[in-house]
């Protein structure tokens, strides 16, 4: 621990802090464009200069390692012309377009000019103009403004881990590009956008939408993955203007992929907003009343253990848990919510969760992946991977198809016969792991959703448990999943009961003509030609693939819009909130549900959320815990058996377009043909 004296004040802070982290502990308030907690020190701005004792000159806070006995003055006559002088500089080529620039009311170089500036320039020679860059679909750029604080250059080089830009020239003909034009291609480029201090790199899809003051902002979670990033939702009127990140050092840090931020465009188009009923072949405009009288008279015309229920990947856990009483209370035991058909096993918490937690990958010391992409299944733990990668010490190993991670990764093999040779140490990656303190496993989809996924399940608990992955405080075994309601459906236990068939089972028989009813819960994802000639209710926010079949159509509403609990992959419940109310006739999922069950002569025991959650507390203690990860044992889970030598494959082949949500946004479209394009070998831009 060091002792320093900043203004007068005598304080403690730990050795290899910088000045700068030592002044905000003390309470001072320090200027900065280029400093980021979370990149490397550059050093450029000198926006905080600070004076110290036996100095002849102020010296960057941002830069200089605090030392024992420092003496630090941050608000004195030296240092505020210091600092009136580099906002002098920064300004002398700046444009004076705040009143067109989309930076404007959120702008750190507008709040600092008004505090720390000067109220005059003595430069008068003319302003340069700097010729704007085409970075892709989603970032806007306006070089002319750019204070070169390299802000961007930094997160794209050690967060993203795609080295695409850099700066070229010197002094004032520096400038930020790609070298030769191209688009970016990191999942995580839109975080740029909040990384830049000035008005120079902004959302492009956003451009001269709204204002800042115009917005009404409502914290709450993403469901575009697994992850359960925490966002703000800003908007005005009934629309979704933006999505931004908030931060929770547990989950996403400050962080959220392009899909989260630029997909929400996709909340406005082919949106359910009435339902509808099918009549002579045709889907037609109905009531309520009408919707539910002819869902009733199917039901009745039927038998309990022949109505099946399927949840799809963004239902909230309210709404699961309304039909999985309703499909009971019907005597139905067909239901699932593994739309993907991965074999997991929903009676041992611990074999379906990423037990490690986000934040505990950066304890890990090795990591063995299976069956995953992480860069397109969760873009905010690859990056936690990253992290802990470039630290040294985490040797990671891949089964399953080679892809580029953005970090260094060793090959083991691609199929079920390379995990045996691991855990019967005949790969030299056993020795890796046989010595790691740490290590880790985490399991993809890609190894689960096959027919031989409950035995590749056993024996990757098996590897776990063989190399020491679970002993004491740690516990390194992960499965990651990629859709938002994946471990809210197993909590809750949303998978057949006795007798009952899981999804494909249920796809069998509705094509056998065994099932002659199927309640799809915004279930997209499913081969829905196999439905046969099953009555389809499909109860959603957007006109997707279940819609298309669909003989009764209920309109719900989507995750902005609805007050709602989701459970990311690491078991951890959230509650998201409502930003705006869902259009036209549409309601929450839950209250729809309910007010069927009246209708169905089975009235659900909960008439507001509160007793809902109440409910959803007794069939699962993760949601007492709200934004805790429930402590949870290790078991038995997994089978064993033969299994397939078909390599792994990968779940996601579109990152951008995996969802309702996603399918119809028209950024996200521009982003699936520029990530095309640079497979093919095409290196430009479409704007």
């Amino acid at each position: 621990m060091a002792k320093l004296t900043i203004d007068g004040e005598e304080i403690e802070v730990e050795n290899g802090l910088s000045v700068l982290q030592a002044c905000e502990i003390a309470g001072k308030e320090i200027p900065r464009f280029c400093y980021h907690e979370r990149l490397s020190v550059a050093g450029n701005c000198r926006m905080c200069l600070v004076e110290m004792e036996k100095s002849p000159k102020p010296i960057a806070s941002c830069a200089m390692p605090v030392g024992e006995g420092m003496v630090i003055r941050t608000n004195t006559e030296l240092v505020r012309k210091a600092r009136q002088g580099v906002m002098e500089f920064l300004l002398i080529n700046h444009p004076l377009d705040c009143p067109i620039c989309d930076q404007g009311g959120e702008c750190d170089l507008q709040d600092q000019a008004m505090a720390y500036g000067y109220d005059r320039s003595r430069f008068h020679e003319n302003k340069r103009a700097v010729k704007d860059k085409d970075l892709g679909p989603l970032v806007g750029t306006n070089m002319t403004r750019c204070i070169h604080c390299t802000r961007c250059i930094r997160f794209t080089t050690e967060v993203a881990g795609v080295e695409e830009l850099g700066a070229t020239g010197r002094s004032e003909h520096m400038e930020v590009g790609t070298y030769i034009e191209k688009a970016l291609t990191s999942e995580l480029s839109g975080n740029i956008i909040d990384l830049c201090p000035v008005g120079a790199l902004t959302s492009k899809p956003y451009a001269f939408n709204a204002r800042s003051w115009e917005l009404v902002r409502t914290e709450s979670v993403d469901v575009m993955d697994a992850v359960g990033s925490n966002i703000r939702i800003d908007s005005r009127g009934g629309e979704v203007m933006r999505v931004l990140p908030t931060l929770n050092e547990d989950i996403n840090e400050e962080w959220i992929s392009d899909k989260t931020r630029f997909a929400c465009d996709g909340l406005k188009r082919q949106r359910l907003d009435q339902p509808y009923v099918r009549r002579d072949g045709k889907l037609q405009p109905a009531s309520w009343d009408d919707a539910f009288a002819a869902i009733a008279g199917r039901i009745k015309s039927s038998s309990g253990d022949r109505i099946a229920a399927i949840a799809g990947d963004l239902a909230d856990c309210e709404a699961m848990q309304s039909l999985a009483d309703l499909i009971k209370a019907l005597g139905s035991p067909h239901i699932d919510c593994r739309q993907d058909g991965a074999r997991l096993d929903a009676s041992t918490r611990a074999g379906y969760v990423f037990n490690t937690s986000i934040a505990g990958i950066e304890n890990a010391d090795a990591c063995l992946l299976v069956g995953t992409n992480p860069r397109h299944e969760a873009p905010i733990i690859n990056a936690r991977l990253r992290k802990r990668s470039i630290r040294g010490g985490f040797p990671v190993g891949v089964v399953g198809e080679q892809v580029d991670l953005t970090y260094k990764t060793e090959l083991i093999g691609a199929g079920p016969q390379s995990l045996e040779d691991i855990l019967e140490g005949r790969h030299g990656f056993s020795a890796t792991l046989q010595v790691a303190e740490r290590p880790m496993i985490i399991v993809g989809q890609g190894a689960l959703a096959r027919s031989d996924g409950a035995a590749v399940l056993g024996l990757c608990r098996a590897i776990a448990e063989r190399f020491g992955m679970v002993s004491g405080d740690w516990n390194g075994f992960n499965i990651l999943h990629r859709a938002a309601a994946r471990v809210g459906g197993l909590d809750l236990g949303l998978v057949p009961g006795d007798g009952g068939r899981d999804v494909a089972g249920i796809l069998d028989g509705a094509s056998s003509g065994d099932i002659d009813l199927v309640y799809l819960l915004g279930a997209d994802e499913i081969d829905t030609d196999r439905l046969g000639k099953a009555f389809v209710v499909y109860q959603g926010h957007h006109g997707d693939a279940g819609a298309h079949r669909a003989d009764v159509i209920l309109p719900g509403a989507a995750y902005t819009e609805k007050d709602a609990t989701y459970v990311n992959t690491e078991g951890r419940a959230q509650h998201g909130r409502r930003a705006i109310f869902p259009p036209g006739d549409a309601r929450e999922d839950w209250t729809i549900l309910r007010a069927l069950s009246d209708v169905l002569g089975c009235t659900l025991g909960y008439d507001n959320i509160t007793q809902l959650r109440a409910r959803m507390e007794e069939a699962s203690p993760a949601f007492a815990a709200i934004g805790e990860i429930p402590h949870t044992a290790w078991g038995d889970f997994g089978t064993s058996g033969t299994m397939d030598p078909t390599p792994f494959g990968l779940p996601v082949e579109n990152f951008y377009m995996t969802d309702p949500i996603s399918r119809v946004s028209e950024t996200m479209a521009k982003c699936s043909q520029m990530a095309a394009d640079t497979r093919s070998g095409k290196t430009g831009t479409d704007g």
